[in-house]
């Protein structure tokens, strides 16, 4: 037998005891905060795993704050961008009703009056800020007015880049589109080629703004100039096309159309992978260039609109009048292009506003995953906790009374 003597039998018991009433303390505070988990001594492991799933939903958290924000700025620039596409459309109707044989000189010039009040209003559209003060399309250059008025026309300070947005992990959106692709990189004609008459025509042609054809231009080709010129011989009139490649070196006749064509007023001309039509009757000696797409800013186009119409017209001149219409169907063809450029801007921020709405329900999705987690980690389960607590009150009951009871023994007594 074993004897344990008194300071040890009390030594074990009190240290039995504060072990249990400790357990009951914790189990206690469980209950009182509602986590398992309140220092990392209670569950290293588990403590480690709710500090890295609550670092992700931080950082969750931080990406919906970003998609709202680029929401907001994209919504605000497909907003100002539908109220410039409607002003586009109104310059377009005052470019067609100055097409009207009708109007006089006075006509055209309020016209004018009307365009320029238009040219000021889409400046002013062009520079719209959003509610931090920053620019909405001057590229990165956020507070950089993009679009000033020089005495060369308006002109950008914005430059071509995009503002990026992280929106998740390793993702990143961009949040505007650039005033330079918006409004100065337009290309005009229709986009491939463009056509215009010779300013010393003496007849009534016009040519149209044309387009491709099937198959399309070669690569070589698309870089080519070319010139109609017509002549009139015993009442009949005909037209010959030359032309230069991209270098300036003159094109081989075998690549044209053989010399001294036949012309008919509103006959489609095509060859080399384009196609246009010329009506009216061209004077012996007037031409007409096709040549590669340019880039011309629709402020200019709207301004070289004003300018025509601020120009009198001579009365009764049948050559005046076809450069009047050919200078027309020009700004009209121009205008289009630029309402391309506009309408694909925003067809852009629509896009990425549809991906971000998709990202949102994808970020709520893993916040509430990341906020279950953690809960199933951390948080206390009152059921178990309850019955812990039951059990561990009645061990320490039970340890205290039965110290009381055996430390009451005594020899002495038992003699007695």
């Amino acid at each position: 037998m074993v004897r344990i003597s008194t300071n040890t039998y009390y030594d074990t018991s009190i240290q039995t005891m504060n072990q249990q009433q400790s357990a009951l303390l914790n189990t206690q505070l469980q209950l009182s905060s509602g986590k398992r988990i309140n220092t990392p001594a209670d569950n290293p492991a588990g403590a480690a795993q709710v500090i890295d799933l609550t670092q992700a939903a931080g950082m969750n958290t931080q990406y919906q704050n970003n998609i709202t924000a680029a929401q907001n700025q994209m919504s605000m620039a497909s907003s100002v961008l539908q109220s410039i596409t409607t002003l586009v459309q109104n310059v377009q109707s005052t470019a067609i009703s100055a097409n009207n044989a009708s109007l006089n000189d006075s006509n055209r010039q309020t016209l004018a009056t009307t365009l320029q009040q238009q040219l000021t209003q889409l400046i002013g559209l062009a520079n719209s800020q959003d509610g931090t003060g920053n620019y909405l399309f001057s590229g990165t250059k956020g507070s950089t007015k993009p679009f000033v008025v020089t005495s060369s026309g308006v002109q950008y300070q914005g430059n071509s880049g995009q503002q990026q947005m992280q929106v998740a992990d390793g993702r990143s959106m961009p949040t505007n589109v650039n005033g330079a692709d918006l409004f100065m990189n337009i290309p005009n004609g229709n986009g491939y080629f463009v056509t215009s008459n010779s300013s010393s025509n003496a007849g009534s042609g016009t040519i149209s703004q044309g387009g491709l054809t099937s198959p399309p231009p070669t690569p070589t080709q698309q870089g080519n100039h070319y010139t109609l010129t017509f002549s009139i011989t015993g009442g009949v009139t005909t037209y010959t096309v030359s032309g230069t490649d991209a270098s300036g070196a003159a094109l081989p006749p075998a690549s044209l159309p053989s010399p001294n064509q036949p012309y008919t007023s509103g006959q489609t001309i095509g060859f080399n992978g384009i196609q246009f039509n010329i009506q009216g009757q061209p004077a012996n000696g007037d031409s007409f260039n096709i040549a590669p797409s340019t880039h011309v800013p629709i402020f200019q186009t709207i301004q070289n609109l004003i300018n025509l119409l601020n120009t009198p017209l001579p009365a009764g001149n049948p050559t005046a009048a076809s450069n009047f219409t050919q200078q027309l169907q020009t700004a009209e063809g121009n205008l289009n292009q630029g309402l391309n450029a506009i309408l694909t801007g925003n067809v852009t921020l629509g896009t990425n506003l549809s991906t971000l709405t998709n990202l949102t329900a994808t970020e709520n999705s893993l916040n509430i995953q990341y906020q279950s987690t953690i809960s199933q980690i951390q948080d206390t389960n009152y059921t178990s906790a309850l019955s812990l607590l039951s059990q561990e009150k009645l061990s320490l009951q039970a340890a205290m009374q039965s110290f009381t009871s055996i430390s009451s023994l005594s020899l002495f007594n038992y003699l007695r």
